[in-house]
């Protein structure tokens, strides 16, 4: 091989590692300037776990255990679409909402399972929200009784609606109040979200 040929590749592969390594060195970082909230948005509602709908009291003997007052539970869970608009990847900390039956507010959970986001990409969290009768009945009687009323209805009604109807994707279940915590660097921002789902 000549002399030339060889001093061409060598020039043309130090070329190409001046290249990736200049690219790679103006990579975007982030800053109070450049970071953007990532977008949330509610992918899916999927009912993980029905039971059916019932109620024991603690006045029912028990086939087996000590009575108590215990109703049906019901798994639900929420896939989220997590959008990084940022030109460099941002880390998902935490993300917390409350779940609404037909505008009652009936349970509040969160993750703290952390992830990153890849610059440009999109990714996904399932939030998996747990319901029994017995606390959500609880629930109704301290927070919903009065706008149960005006609706013309009560607790027990509507809980047999919910745990009839949700299983079939018949009753909407509303996301409010939603809170998810991003980080970048030494910047933090929070993304809140609402939705309803069907």
């Amino acid at each position: 091989m000549h002399n030339k040929s060889r001093l061409g590749i060598m020039l043309s592969v130090l070329l190409a590692v001046a290249l990736i390594t200049g690219c790679a060195g103006m990579a975007a970082k982030p800053s109070e300037d450049n970071f953007q909230a990532p977008v949330v948005t509610l992918d899916n509602m999927e009912v993980a776990h029905a039971f059916g709908y019932w109620y024991f009291s603690n006045k029912v003997e028990p086939t087996k255990g000590k009575p108590d007052n215990v109703g049906a539970p019901m798994d639900l869970a929420f896939t989220f679409n997590l959008e990084n608009p940022n030109p460099y990847p941002v880390q998902l900390e935490s993300l917390k909402f409350s779940v609404l039956f037909e505008e009652f507010e009936l349970n509040t959970v969160n993750t703290n399972a952390t992830q990153w986001i890849p610059a440009g990409m999109t990714n996904q969290v399932v939030v998996h929200a747990h319901f029994d009768v017995r606390q959500s009945l609880l629930s109704l009687l301290v927070t919903g009784g009065f706008k149960l009323k005006e609706k013309g209805t009560d607790a027990w009604t509507a809980l047999e609606k919910w745990w009839t109807g949700i299983p079939n994707y018949e009753v909407p279940v509303m996301v409010s109040g939603g809170a998810a915590v991003f980080k970048a660097g030494d910047m933090v921002k929070v993304s809140t979200f609402e939705a309803t789902f069907p």
